[in-house]
């Protein structure tokens, strides 16, 4: 069966899968239909799944029944646990980090959303006792790891005082900087921007470390365009050892996913195929 997976979650992007999780058409960018008849130009689709931090009651899906809808969180998670980074694993978390921050927990083989469908907001883990105003607005880990959060703390550090090669590969402005940006000057042995990912990496870290105490997972997995292995994945895994058991760690992985941009609407795809089952 090929099943399309719409991501709401940002910009639109769409995916038609096979029933063994491979990518078979794509779709990214412009609206929610243009990324729709992208991904559906070549294989037509029997069933769709839509993962969106909203309703999106209307979604443009011409032809194909949509019979699943999900946080992205929730679908995140799915496409882990399916041929991702948790595959085969009941029990799960995926912690995306990118503009936006959230969880999808997957707890006895299936997406959990709590009470309210609440369950997953990662935004809010409280990571610092210090009460700042975009803390009360972006919540306190998103204000800190966010694709904007690290831009602004390496700003910050400048403004502060601290000398960056970053600023200079931006043309002199701050407002210009981003994570992107951080990463790169990381890599490039810039000083600054490494505190700045050290920083970032323990923040992280100590999320996973909330996750894994609270839930006790078979696998952590961190995804989204801030989920950057070669800087920050062994830090991670560090940071979440210093705030467990050691027992905890043994029978717990923390790993990065490989799944790229595609991750949600995969996980989007693969909901739509279990509700049609």
């Amino acid at each position: 069966m090929l099943s399309l997976g719409l991501d709401l979650s940002g910009s639109p992007h769409a995916v038609v899968t096979d029933d063994r999780g491979k990518v078979v058409g794509e779709g990214a960018g412009g609206d929610a239909g243009a990324a729709v008849h992208a991904a559906v130009a070549k294989r037509a689709p029997e069933v769709a799944g839509v993962a969106s931090p909203s309703d999106a009651s209307d979604v443009p899906v011409t032809g194909v029944r949509i019979i699943a809808r999900a946080t992205p969180g929730a679908a995140a998670v799915a496409a882990e646990a399916w041929v991702g980074a948790a595959r085969g694993a009941r029990h799960a978390v995926c912690l995306h980090v990118g503009e936006a921050v959230f969880a999808g927990l997957l707890l006895d083989g299936k997406p959990w959303g709590g009470a309210h469908n609440r369950a997953g907001q990662a935004a809010w883990l409280a990571i610092n006792p210090v009460e700042r105003q975009d803390y009360r607005k972006l919540g306190s880990l998103a204000a800190e790891v966010s694709s904007k959060g690290i831009a602004r703390r390496l700003s910050w550090r400048i403004q502060a005082g601290d000398q960056s090669r970053v600023l200079d590969a931006v043309g002199g402005s701050l407002d210009a900087i981003t994570s992107t940006d951080v990463f790169d000057g990381a890599r490039g042995g810039d000083g600054v921007a490494i505190s700045v990912v050290r920083e970032t990496a323990k923040y992280i870290g100590m999320a996973v470390a909330t996750f894994a105490a609270a839930l006790d997972p078979e696998v952590v997995v961190v995804s989204g365009g801030v989920a950057v292995a070669d800087l920050m994945l062994e830090a991670v895994r560090q940071e979440c050892a210093r705030r467990l058991p050691p027992e905890a760690m043994t029978d717990m992985r923390v790993e990065f996913s490989e799944l790229g941009p595609n991750a949600i609407a995969i996980g989007a795809a693969r909901l739509a195929q279990l509700a049609a089952a």
